[in-house]
């Protein structure tokens, strides 16, 4: 009978990490980290400018999963690669570009949420929207005192 390993994952203390403010923010990160990489540079956690609460394979892997579940095609990678190589997104004014835009807004409107939920990247705030009787709960101030 084979031998069952157990995988213990290693304790890391609890540091202060600074969550991305969105989805595109923390590719482009992912990318410098991957042509670091690339080019020989070896990383360790904490020794950036800001403690990010991933390391860029975490972003890698959420990218795979969205692609083998068929959420992203080959066409939202090569873009995401383009634009994330050169560091800046693809601008709709351009002509060249506004095909690369739709397909870069839709990548990453699909990548957001799961990096939300993984805690790397920041949540938006989102206000209540107004119920269809809002103007039954409002209060008009006037003067100071309140009708």
């Amino acid at each position: 009978m084979p031998i069952k390993e157990i995988h213990t994952p290693k304790r890391t203390p609890e540091a202060q990490t600074t969550p991305f403010d969105n989805a595109e923010e923390a590719w482009l990160w992912f990318i410098l980290a991957q042509e670091a990489r690339n080019d020989g540079a070896r990383s360790a956690a904490g020794l950036g400018l800001y403690a990010r609460p991933c390391e860029p394979t975490d972003i890698l892997k959420c990218v795979d999963r969205l692609y083998r579940h068929r959420r992203l095609v080959m066409d939202h990678l090569l873009v995401l690669r383009h634009y994330g190589k050169r560091q800046l997104p693809p601008d709709p004014r351009r002509i060249k570009e506004t095909r690369g835009f739709a397909l870069w807004k839709e990548a990453l409107e699909r990548l957001e949420p799961i990096l939300v939920r993984k805690g790397i990247v920041r949540p938006k705030l989102s206000l209540p929207r107004p119920g269809r009787y809002w103007s039954h709960t409002a209060k008009i101030y006037e003067g100071g005192a309140s009708l």
